[in-house]
């Protein structure tokens, strides 16, 4: 089989097939080079994973890109308007040209003629929103830690297991010992979870191998996931998590090699990572140590996420704000000043309820980051210690019924906000010439999917265009 790059990288011809690429960042310089593919397996109706000689693995579309569907419903949609605005329209047909939204009509409107042999995919009465962004995951882990879950509920707390050697260090080491075609089998496993909960789009992080070559070894292994699955997955180095075992007495040294010897071999792959992240916490690194780190991720142009205040306050809000951070993320202790520093900024909070519930810390002063201004974000926070979950629906009921979240500004959280938390402002929204990733929920109202604890009411969803769950053609 022979494979050559046409219009421009953006797609390729396998024996004069036409095959359009998911993700160019997924092939650093944009070029295939003098790869010949050795493999094509499908993996959804309109996908297909090719396996190139060089050992990279391509996602890739088995339709033309400017395949056009109109997608109907007679239910609410939420086009994510103006600030603090669902745009609820009742009904609608939204037109997809290829990967993009083309425009949005009323649900009877006589279309123009070149649209007479669109596809269509009548969604009945159901609720239509964006694809929902999850920006806040661990979904590439090795091992499970339901052991630990019962000694939490017998009482322990995370960080008495933590400090007794379990908790992280057990995924750490499971982690490390895996090859680098089970933490990509690892990450497409709960790329799909996230999927069948309405997700299109996700951060995830490293942090659970915590030395150089298993640290890369995560990155590739999620840039592998992003290229064979649908959910587009942001990634992050979360290197700075906590300190490993062979570095207990030398914390300096390890960030030493973050700083010096893994941020620069990340950056020096192209597309590999887009941001680095660390943990503020005791018993995890302290004001200086990350700050240390995140002036080395910015000398390489990466942008920051902050894990901070989940359960002290150390100043993390006022270094993410500082720092130009685009989150600070848990945030259940945290001062006047550091929601101040964040309003003025305008650095995303993402709260994170499933760990909030799971280590039974407080709520985060929802009340006064809403009247201060500062844009709140949902993240799953998707990881076997705290929150071993992939439902963003459920965080959404559980900042509900906990934190005193709004129904509309909890969808906000999962759409808009949370684009904007990963650095893809250009999501979340149903609007002409925005990304066509859509989700349809079996309700009538768009309160019902909070409404429903843990209940999934997901019953299509459509990325870059395409059908890749449910829905009636």
């Amino acid at each position: 089989m022979e494979l050559s790059v046409v219009d421009a990288g953006s797609a390729v011809e396998l024996n004069g097939a036409y095959l359009r690429l998911k993700d160019l960042l997924g092939l650093g310089d944009r070029s295939l080079g003098s790869a010949s593919i050795r493999r094509a397996e499908w993996r959804d109706p309109n996908w297909i994973e090719l396996g190139l000689s060089d050992g990279r693995r391509v996602l890739a579309s088995s339709e033309p890109a400017s395949v056009t569907r109109v997608v109907r419903t007679r239910g609410q949609i939420l086009t994510m308007g103006a600030a603090g605005e669902l745009g609820i329209r009742s009904g609608g047909a939204i037109v997809l040209n290829g990967a993009r939204i083309d425009r949005i009509c009323d649900v009877d409107e006589v279309l123009p003629a070149e649209l007479a042999n669109a596809e269509e995919i009548d969604l009945g009465d159901r609720l239509v929103t964006p694809g929902l962004i999850d920006p806040h995951t661990h979904l590439l882990f090795l091992g499970q830690r339901a052991e630990e879950f019962g000694m939490k509920a017998a009482g322990k707390s995370y960080l008495e297991i933590h400090r007794a050697g379990g908790g992280i260090l057990s995924t750490v080491r499971a982690t490390r010992a895996g090859s680098l075609e089970a933490l990509s089998q690892a990450a497409i496993a709960n790329a799909r979870r996230l999927l069948a909960a309405g997700v299109t789009s996700c951060e995830a992080k490293s942090g659970y191998a915590l030395e150089l070559k298993g640290e890369l070894r995560m990155l590739e292994a999620l840039r592998i996931a992003d290229n064979s699955q649908p959910v587009d997955i942001q990634r992050t180095l979360l290197a700075a998590h906590t300190v490993p075992e062979e570095f207990a007495e030398a914390s300096d040294d390890y960030l030493a090699l973050i700083c010096e010897q893994l941020i620069p071999a990340a950056v020096a792959t192209p597309g590999l990572l887009s941001a680095c992240d660390a943990y503020l916490e005791q018993g995890a690194f302290d004001l200086q140590q990350v700050r240390r780190v995140f002036e080395a991720a910015r000398r390489h142009r990466l942008d920051l996420h902050l894990h901070a205040g989940q359960f002290s306050d150390l100043g993390g809000a006022q270094l993410a704000a500082e720092m130009n951070a685009l989150s600070v993320d848990h945030l259940e202790f945290v001062s006047a000043e550091g929601i101040a520093a964040l309003a003025k900024t305008g650095t995303t909070a993402i709260l994170l309820p499933g760990a909030a519930l799971t280590c039974r810390c407080p709520a985060p002063p929802v009340a006064e980051l809403v009247a201060a201004g500062v844009p709140i974000a949902l993240g799953t926070d998707f990881n076997p210690g705290s929150s071993m979950t992939a439902s963003l629906p459920l965080m959404m009921s559980l900042a509900c019924t906990m934190f005193g979240l709004s129904c509309e500004l909890a969808w906000r959280a999962v759409t808009v906000n949370a684009a904007r938390a990963i650095g893809r402002p250009e999501l979340g929204r149903i609007v002409a010439g925005a990304p066509a990733d859509l989700v349809a929920f079996d309700a009538a109202d768009y309160r019902e999917v909070p409404y429903f604890l843990g209940a999934n009411l997901v019953a299509a969803v459509v990325k870059s265009g395409q059908v890749v769950i449910g829905a009636q053609r």
